[in-house]
């Protein structure tokens, strides 16, 4: 089974106060997901923007790919495909 489907998602960075936000906002077409990241920039270091852009975002997508598998997991269950036994989600609680 095979298909094509296009999601859409916008990344909004700024910063404030030596910390880099950002906000990561997910439209699968049925399902709106944000993911949120931060980065904070130590007052002895050099400040180099893209560094906290890269994590911030870095930390953003992590979130939203810890919501997604947990949508996931959640439609497996429904579907009657739980988890087994030794894998990843199986204890998933995050």
């Amino acid at each position: 089974m095979s298909h094509v489907t296009e999601w859409k998602s916008r990344i909004y960075l700024f910063e404030e106060d030596r910390t880099t936000h950002v906000r990561i906002d997910l439209d699968t077409g049925t399902t709106k997901l944000t993911g949120h990241g931060t980065a904070r920039c130590n007052p002895t270091d050099a400040d180099v923007p893209e560094i906290g852009d890269e994590l911030a975002a870095a930390r953003a997508l992590e979130d939203l790919g810890a919501q997604l598998k947990l949508l996931a997991f959640g439609d497996m269950e429904t579907a009657g495909a739980g988890p087994r036994a030794g894998t990843p989600w199986a204890t998933a609680s995050d």
